[in-house]
């Protein structure tokens, strides 16, 4: 039997897990570079693969075509045409099991991606807990590839070049002549999110430096009036949200110097651009495996778990455990700032 050559790859959302992929298929491709790789996830990703040779979009519509069962079934169908050889499931939920099950069951190689829930569930676990490592969700992916006959090494990790700016993004921006430093300040739980006012001592601070300009990134009307307030009457800040398309905002990101970042997708945007990336955890730990890729642990500031010994306690940041609550309080602005002008040229 000849080598498989087309490789269907599923991961349907969220944002930073689907930027986790990145990294991955940009080294399958170029230690495999006889294999098609077809990625199937929501539109709205698609930018992600931009660049990378060999890998096709499927966009999915979870709305209408495939929504439901019977939308699933229709999915299968319409993939089905692609003549795919073995299928990566790197997402693993409800939808993408019955995806899979249906290529198995045409008589293709399928593997999915073990998640580690029970090692997750003893990390946060608020009795008993197993404090420790769990391997990392990028690894874990690179073991589902194995499972398919695909070795990845990740060792030399390689990097698309930095993006060059359209004029409409440097009216923006301005030409760079300083060091860029990139903040998302947001992320999907409030257990993750660095308090408003430390944040605004951390950007006043950086914000004495001249030779910084800062990019301050988010969405939606409530994140960009918090953004405006945190700017500050700074000349050598810009938010970025709500001026820049998203392609334009990853194009950003790519020339940035650093990022600082809560765990949320935006860490995962820059690392897969190659992009230092300092990140802040709260009810969160980098332990779980979601730590952003290539980064040193050093990068990762965490509440401190002396005064909170629950820590982490949860793996989204989706639980609230009472009196844990200002934890992120314990990492300090001055830190943070230290970190970020330490590893800054």
């Amino acid at each position: 039997m000849s080598k498989p050559k087309h490789i269907l790859v599923i991961r349907l959302s969220a944002m930073g897990d689907v930027a986790m992929i990145v990294p991955v298929l940009r080294a399958l491709f170029l230690q495999h570079p006889e294999v098609k790789i077809t990625v199937v996830s929501r539109p709205f990703f698609q930018p992600f693969f931009d660049g990378i040779p060999n890998v096709n979009f499927f966009g999915v519509d979870l709305n209408k075509r495939h929504k439901g069962f019977i939308g699933l079934v229709r999915l299968f169908s319409d993939l089905r045409k692609l003549k795919i050889d073995v299928v990566a499931d790197l997402h693993n939920v409800l939808r993408s099991k019955v995806v899979r099950t249906l290529f198995a069951l045409s008589g293709k190689k399928v593997a999915a991606t073990d998640k580690g829930r029970a090692e997750k569930k003893a990390l946060t676990s608020l009795t008993n807990k197993v404090f420790s490592q769990v391997k990392p969700m990028i690894e874990r992916h690179v073991d589902t590839f194995k499972q398919l006959g695909f070795s990845i090494d990740l060792s030399n990790a390689q990097f698309p070049e930095k993006a060059t700016l359209s004029e409409e993004i440097l009216t923006i921006t301005g030409t760079k002549n300083q060091n860029w430093i990139g903040i998302a300040p947001f992320a999907q739980y409030e257990s993750k999110v660095y308090p408003i006012d430390l944040m605004q001592k951390v950007i006043d601070g950086l914000a004495q430096n001249k030779s910084y300009k800062i990019f301050l990134f988010g969405g939606g009307e409530k994140e960009i009036q918090l953004l405006n307030q945190l700017q500050n009457q700074h000349e050598n800040v810009v938010v970025l949200a709500g001026k820049t398309q998203f392609k334009q905002e990853l194009d950003v990101i790519s020339n940035l110097d650093i990022m600082l970042s809560m765990d949320s997708g935006n860490a995962h945007i820059a690392a897969m651009l190659g992009v230092k990336v300092i990140t802040l955890w709260g009810a969160t730990h980098p332990f779980a495996g979601f730590k952003p890729f290539n980064q040193p642990d050093d990068f990762c500031l965490t509440s401190d778990s002396a005064q909170y010994p629950l820590l982490p306690t949860s793996i989204y940041g989706n639980k609230k455990v009472e009196g844990y609550d200002k934890v992120m309080r314990t990492i300090l602005p001055s830190q943070v700032i230290e970190k970020i002008n330490s590893n800054l040229t």
